[in-house]
């Protein structure tokens, strides 16, 4: 069937609800089709992302997507797996669709979810034979999974007061440390003095109480004496039946670093820490130290292997095995009466300053000699700490790829074991965000605007600024009765690595109907689609090898990509103004959660995750006077003076959300919500503007592009999820729709005077014509498709499909319609997804063959050919740093729009094919 027939059969099948959606846009609360369920409600196979299933993390959280009118709001599910056996499971909404009936549901799982594919059907959900339980009533949030037992702290600075399992305390005093150097050397190591900081609580709330998972938010900042700064946000998961909890720490930086000047806030290191009993003989405590892949160092704090006398093979296993020694008397006594001259290691640290080197030693206690204990590549961020009687694991996500990265165990030779995972090692140079040259006498408008002209840096004194970014990590701990043995352990380590995700496969997500109906699982059922398939994966390939070709690595780094190639120096342009870091230009975003959700791939969802991560929190402010917007793309993440709605976009973190529940990543869009006050605070055309501009709340200028797709996406979001401001949200959307559509050119009118008091644009008095070729590529076509799915608004859809019509038309055909052309343009490749969209939407096959004619045969000089030599070339020495790969042809923002409109013109008018 083709696209287009399919349209005609979903605008028939649509037609019994036409009334209710119609009302619904005009502000009632209409109620789900009679029938839907039975028509639309089959059972949906979750699987795993990854072979290996849940493993040894504690829980696991997937999002599904629901046909319109196909369950109401209080539908309860269950979950069975492959035998037919039920598995208990938390479900509750987290999306809505315009009738009210769910379009998305979240779904815990705990320990018991095995490693199989599971079954999610409508029916009364199985309770876990060990619930979590949530008690709030005295000092602390207590929360039992039914093995373990977590103390959290209501105030003062410790957050995780104990972790029990049964009646033996295994961890304690879990908090923040705070590492801040004021004065910075350049070209050595640093000032050896520091300030010591620590965690103190500001608000506590339990955002879910079981019974399969509960959840703890933890929001403060890192105080000493009277200065409390670096503000935390912490959330502590515990799952049903699980030993081990999870935690998403987040600090936001609110420091000052000027430019050029040696003192200020530099952050030495950045650690959660816990303390650790330590109840056994030494001979009985155990250290275990991630390595590379699954390796560990297993040692004990006093070994009694290796001696010049032999305890007997029987108790050298037993202690590598991590297992209780038998009695010392049963030993060969010529070591037994020795014991006391055998040292007792007891501090131990790895660290990896590098993503291509970590170094392992240990000493027996401070004052005495480090020995180094090994090392290698790239250690799994993984530890261990205890003995026969209970100990604790602990483990980083994206250790390495986040490097300075630490793990310090201290005191393991007395009563109490300290452990610290550091997110920034304190053996790193201090962290230093100091904006990156001196203006270079950029001190006016023009010649900044000269400066743009020349390294496509739009640069501005003050404005390279890091207050208000943030960083995001995610932490794993274990409380084990005794330790674990080598497989176990391995499981651990794997579940740190990469934290099992179930996952649903594409065909739901399409049968759904979600995310504007734009996309399709892969097709190479002709050679010309086929070849379309080989360069998509060619692309992604190359960018998964880029990554760690070029090391694009690192605490503040690591998930975003560059933006443009030189090929002169066979390097990206990583110091080249705004050419450097991407920054989410031109929606790469997007690319990637559309690839994933058409093939299930898990290596293009962790790839979109890891950038989600990096560009919702680096790339965007979230303190200041420029929380809500983001940085353009440049040599540092915030660099650039050009502070944008478009990379603050929501739409970029709405995918992974849905998909995964992710609490912090809701809170980044909910945020977003009020970013219209932002154009009070600044002017984004500034250094352009010809008239004296004063910013007028009730008169503001506001583009319909990339400023409004903003803004929308945001307020569709909050809509949807019936987030604390989802009502302001509706009328918003609805509001800013309907003024759009009332413009005497719609969207090709270009921008408008928006009210922030009525959420309404004024109708422009006269028709202009202001098309750029960046308005519809930061999200805007995936959101209308999005709204017009959703609302039934027929001038605004109108108004829509008319540019859609007219981007890629012909001047004369422009200037027929409009009176005047678009002027000169760019990007025909990706705005041929476009064309496709109107082809459906119209029914028309000349805009379908105009669709991929400019898909092919675009004007535009980089855009990808079918001629492009869809290759790359190796790169040896001396040519290179390493030796590796170019593609020299690439560029990420071609990348990106040849991504999104391969996938989108296959899905809408591929039958249409040349």
């Amino acid at each position: 069937m083709s696209p287009i027939d399919r349209r005609s059969l979903l605008k028939a099948a649509a037609v019994a609800g036409a009334a209710a959606q119609f009302s619904w846009a005009l502000g009632t609360n209409a109620q789900a089709a009679p029938g839907a369920e039975a028509a639309d409600a089959d059972p949906v196979t979750l699987d795993w992302l990854e072979d290996g299933g849940l493993g040894a993390a504690p829980g696991s959280t997937v999002g599904v997507p629901w046909p319109k009118g196909a369950y109401e709001k209080d539908q309860s599910f269950s979950l069975t797996d492959a035998d037919g056996k039920e598995v208990p499971v938390q479900s509750w909404p987290i999306g809505y669709w315009p009738d009210g009936s769910l379009k998305w549901t979240a779904h815990a799982v705990g320990a018991g979810a095995g490693s199989g594919k599971l079954t999610l059907a409508a029916g009364s959900p199985s309770a876990p034979a060990k619930k979590v339980t949530v008690d709030k009533s005295g000092g602390t949030i207590d929360i039992s999974t039914g093995v373990i037992t977590a103390k959290i702290g209501k105030s003062g600075s410790t957050l995780v007061k104990s972790v029990r399992r049964g009646s033996t305390e295994i961890a304690h005093t879990g908090r923040l440390v705070l590492l801040r150097q004021p004065e910075i050397e350049d070209g050595d190591q640093g000032a050896e003095k520091y300030e010591r900081f620590e965690s103190v609580i500001g608000d506590v709330e339990v955002e879910q109480g079981g019974p399969v998972r509960a959840v703890v938010r933890i929001d403060g900042k890192h105080r000493k004496g009277d200065r409390n700064w670096l503000p935390f946000s912490v959330r502590l998961y515990f799952y049903a039946g699980a030993e081990s909890f999870r935690m998403v720490h987040t600090i936001t930086y609110d420091g000052n670093q000027e430019p050029g000047k040696a003192s200020g806030d530099f952050i030495r290191g950045i650690g959660v820490r816990f303390k650790v009993p330590m109840r056994d003989a030494a001979y009985d405590r155990h250290i275990r130290i991630g390595g590379e892949g699954t390796g560990l160092l297993r040692e004990a704090v006093k070994g009694i292997t290796g001696l010049r006398r032999d305890p007997g093979a029987a108790v050298r296993t037993a202690q590598f095995e991590g297992k209780k020694l038998p009695d010392p008397s049963t030993w060969d006594q010529r070591v037994t009466t020795r014991l006391q001259y055998i040292p007792e290691w007891g501090d131990y640290t790895l660290s990896q300053l590098s993503a291509d080197g970590f170094t392992v030693r240990k000493r027996t206690k401070k004052g005495h000699g480090w020995i180094g204990a090994g090392g290698g590549r790239r250690a799994s961020g993984f530890g261990y700490v205890g003995g026969a009687s209970g100990g604790f694991a602990f483990g980083l996500r994206d250790f390495w790829e986040k490097f300075p990265a630490q793990l310090d165990i201290r005191g393991a030779h007395t009563d109490t074991a300290e452990v610290t995972l550091w997110l920034w090692s304190p053996e790193a140079q201090p962290m230093d965000l100091r904006f990156y040259h001196d203006g270079m006498g950029q001190d006016t408008y023009p010649e900044q605007l000269e400066g743009l002209n020349i390294t496509y840096e739009d640069y501005e004194p003050e404005f390279g600024t890091p207050y208000g970014i943030a960083r995001t990590s995610e932490l794993l701990f274990w409380a084990h009765e005794s330790t674990p043995g080598a497989e176990d352990m391995a499981q651990q380590v794997e579940a740190v690595r990469t934290p099992p995700q179930l996952a649903a496969a594409p065909g739901q997500l399409i049968k759904a109907g979600v995310f504007g109906k734009l996309f399709a699982e892969p097709d190479r059922s002709t050679t010309a689609k086929a070849k379309i398939e080989d360069h998509l994966d060619f692309l992604f390939t190359y960018y998964k090898d880029q990554v760690e070709q070029r090391r694009w690595y690192g605490f503040w780094d690591y998930g975003d990509i560059m933006h443009s190639y030189d090929p002169s120096r066979h390097q990206w342009c990583y110091d080249v103004g705004g050419y450097a870091w991407d920054n989410s230009e031109l929606s790469p975003d997007l690319w990637l959660w559309f690839a994933y959700m058409r093939s299930g791939r898990a290596d293009i969802f962790r790839f979109a995750e890891a950038m989600t991560r990096h560009t919702g929190e680096v790339d965007v402010y979230h303190l200041g006077k420029w929380a809500g917007l983001g940085t353009r793309h440049g040599v540092q993440h915030y660099a650039d003076s050009a502070k944008q709605q478009r990379i603050a976009n929501t739409t970029y973190r709405r995918y992974y959300y849905f998909l995964t529940a992710d609490e912090r990543v809701g809170d980044l869009m909910h945020a977003n919500v009020d970013s219209d006050e932002t154009f009070l605070v600044l002017d984004p055309i500034r250094k352009i503007r010809t008239e004296p501009y004063t910013p007028d709340r009730n008169a503001l200028s506001i583009g319909f592009g990339t400023d409004w797709s903003g803004l929308v996406s945001a307020w569709l979001t909050e809509w949807e999820r019936r987030g604390p401001k989802w009502e302001k949200a509706k009328a918003r959307v609805l509001s800013t729709m309907e003024t759009i559509a009332a413009q005497p050119n719609g969207f090709v009118q270009g921008s408008a005077l928006y009210d922030l008091d009525t959420g309404k644009f004024a109708t422009a008095d006269k028709a202009v014509v202001s098309v750029s070729h960046l308005s519809s590529m930061f999200g805007l076509v995936e959101l209308n498709a999005e709204l017009l799915d959703q609302i039934d608004m027929p001038k605004f859809k109108e108004a829509w499909l008319d540019y859609c019509r007219y981007f890629n038309a012909t001047k004369a055909e422009q200037k027929a319609r409009y009176g005047s052309d678009f002027g000169s343009l760019l990007l025909f490749q990706g705005h041929s997804r476009l064309d496709a969209y109107a082809a459906v939407e119209a029914e028309d096959d000349k805009l379908a063959a105009r669709a991929w004619r400019q898909f092919y045969s675009s004007a535009d000089t980089w855009d990808y050919k079918e001629s492009t030599d869809w290759s790359t070339k190796k790169i040896e020495g001396p040519t290179g740093l390493v030796p590796g790969s170019e593609a020299a042809w690439v560029s990420t923002n071609a990348t990106a729009l040849y991504g999104l409109a391969a996938i989108q013109n296959l899905a809408l008018v591929g039958d249409k094919m040349p």
